[in-house]
């Protein structure tokens, strides 16, 4: 088998393992694919910037920040050379190393960079591309993140209105966003306005990814958030109890989405007096 079909089967196997979730068996297909690639085409071939961004977004979602956001400054840097400043490669690259900032609170670095790439994909694929909406979309968590609620809202709308025309309103891609609108109208505490759309984003993810995906956990406990901002606490337990149960069972218990709804539950539990079990789910996560 000639190589670059050897490096694309193991890329698209590893894909498919990601996307499932089933991240510790892909992370070692896609680090082959690499090390393949950096062997054979070399260290600054912009299929090695392609491993180097699977990998890096695997090792996110794995919660291995630090190691991720060198990898995707590695993509960015073969891209910017090798392909130049306005591909729209480079802009996947800088929106996946913003996107990766912001998990690590480097907001002051990862502002530009959303933006840098939003232009980019304006100019290179036009205002109504996925792409484009992604980046808007990204932006827009970005602003919410810096209580811009205003300017964010405005772009969220925007990237909704594009998925739903281009991409459909059950594609994946605008559940994510439906999801983030959700969170930033609840921020506003528009909750009338926020639940449907994040009903609406938990209904997609579930018929898109199945019930126990990392990602239904997370929609749940964004769902479960908004119940509770409302003081809905004996809907909003379940919820989180059962986003809870799916990040443990795919991620772990110490993955940092996983503690962050832990806390979460915790938090619904001694709203209603349940302090006994508040107190043994943080034992348990800190064993």
């Amino acid at each position: 088998m000639e190589i670059p079909a050897a490096t694309r089967m193991l890329n698209q196997a590893a894909y498919y393992l990601h996307v499932r979730a089933q991240y510790r068996t892909a992370e070692p297909l896609y680090r082959r694919a690499l090390d393949i690639r950096e062997k054979v085409l070399g260290a600054e071939h912009p299929d090695t910037a392609t491993s180097l961004n699977n990998l890096a977004a695997l090792l996110n979602h794995q919660g291995k920040y630090e190691e991720a956001e060198s990898l995707f400054r590695r993509a960015l840097e073969i891209r910017e050379k090798v392909l130049g400043t306005e591909h729209p490669n480079t802009a996947i690259s800088l929106n996946n190393l913003a996107e990766q900032l912001r998990s690590l609170r480097k907001y002051e670095e990862a502002g530009p960079l959303y933006r840098r790439a939003l232009g980019i994909r304006e100019r290179a694929l036009g205002a109504e591309h996925p792409d484009t909406a992604i980046s808007l979309d990204n932006l827009a968590i970005f602003l919410r993140n810096q209580g811009k609620y205003e300017e964010a809202e405005l772009l969220c709308w925007r990237a909704l209105g594009i998925f739903e025309k281009v991409l459909g309103a059950e594609h994946p891609d605008t559940a994510i966003n439906l999801n983030n609108l959700a969170l930033l109208l609840n921020n506003q505490g528009k909750y009338e306005e926020a639940e449907p759309l994040c009903r609406r984003a938990l209904g997609i993810w579930e018929k898109a990814l199945g019930a126990e995906h990392p990602d239904m956990g997370g929609s749940l406990n964004n769902l479960a958030q908004i119940l509770g901002c409302q003081g809905r606490m004996g809907e909003a337990e379940p919820l989180c109890r059962r986003a809870f149960a799916i990040l443990e069972k795919a991620l772990g218990i110490k993955h940092p989405s996983t503690i962050t709804v832990g806390k979460n539950l915790v938090l619904f539990l001694r709203e209603q007096g349940k302090e006994a079990e508040a107190e043994a789910l943080e034992r348990r996560m800190k064993e």
